[in-house]
């Protein structure tokens, strides 16, 4: 081998170094590395040279200035051994004193998380088949279960709140029309969106969920990232009792802040009254189309059977899906 294949251009010498040309012309002038150079002036890199410049790049690398790896290395064993000594010692208290930040932080948005938000206000006058009464809900939070028994008016309500609140969506039973085909055309276009549907997916599997089209044509809907408030018709569509379950409690785990979600549920997975949180709202609408109002879920207070009468369990929905209230006949 010839002796000046043994020298490396500055190019050669920064890509086997991992480090740019810039690095090196910037050894060069603080005194740190000398290099050869041509009978045209061209610097050359042999051997030696890239010792000592990956000294000086591991020096780096380890957060030392230019001026400690300017002292280190020309240093004896001593004089490295207190100098790496005192760096490991600031690196910890850097170390700790990020970790104390970090826990400063985690601590503000945990007060965040526990702060409810003031929620929403929407009002407006009753159309047919009420009688124009008055109907006002305030402090619209993340989650508002809309239930009422057959004929009660709930779907017509649910739309009105979605015409009225600002920026609102309704998301209707049409969503597992065609096994879900509009859902799966919005995912196919949307690679972000077809993400999180496949993590929350997922998610419910690993909690005893399945996976379906239906539950795919709701998430796609309930992961969107608008509109700012959802309103959903018959959250349990197409869902059974296990994917049902695993669904409410991932909504929940959205916490206080989340986007105000609404939905229409007659199932007891869904509206489970001994696991309703704090924050949660029922709306009921009642059989006279009475104005819908809020009920607590508390066993003996006022219109809790009246509320527990309109919820049954996922088999029993199944089985009377599509049945409508009963209307005298006509004599």
């Amino acid at each position: 081998m010839s002796v000046c294949a043994a020298f490396l251009n500055p190019s050669e010498a920064a890509g086997r170094l991992g480090i740019s040309v810039k690095a090196l012309r910037l050894y060069e002038r603080r005194g740190l590395l000398r290099p050869a150079r041509t009978a045209a002036g061209w610097r050359l890199y042999g051997p030696d040279h890239m010792r000592r410049a990956a000294d000086i790049a591991a020096l780096r690398g380890l957060g030392f200035g230019l001026a400690q790896v300017a002292r280190l290395l020309d240093a004896d064993v001593e004089d490295r051994r207190a100098a790496f000594a005192d760096h490991q010692a600031a690196l910890e208290g850097r170390i700790r004193a990020l970790a104390a930040t970090a826990d400063k932080v985690r601590a503000l948005g945990a007060d965040l998380d526990r702060t409810p938000s003031r929620g929403l206000d929407v009002a407006f006058d009753l159309p047919w088949p009420w009688g124009g009464e008055r109907f006002e809900l305030r402090g619209i939070g993340p989650l508002t279960h809309i239930t009422g028994p057959l004929g009660s008016g709930k779907t017509r309500l649910a739309k009105l709140l979605a015409d009225t609140l600002p920026d609102a969506g309704f998301l209707g039973l049409e969503r597992s029309a065609d096994g879900g085909a509009a859902a799966r055309a919005c995912l196919e276009a949307d690679p972000a969106l077809r993400m999180r549907v496949g993590r929350v997916t997922a998610s419910l599997v690993e909690g005893g969920g399945s996976a379906s089209d239906a539950l795919v044509a709701l998430l796609a809907g309930l992961e969107a990232e608008t509109p700012a408030v959802l309103v959903v018709d018959m959250l349990e569509h197409g869902l059974d009792e296990a994917t049902q379950k695993a669904l409410i409690a991932h909504l929940r785990r959205r916490g206080p802040r989340a986007r105000p979600l609404l939905f229409l549920t007659r199932s007891s997975a869904i509206l489970d009254l001994g696991r309703v949180g704090e924050g949660e709202t029922i709306l009921l609408c009642p059989a006279n189309h009475g104005v819908p109002f809020r009920v607590a879920p508390r066993a003996g207070g006022p219109f809790y059977e009246a509320l527990a009468s309109c919820l049954a369990s996922p088999d029993v929905r199944a089985r009377t899906e599509g049945v409508v209230a009963w209307r005298p006949q006509a004599a």
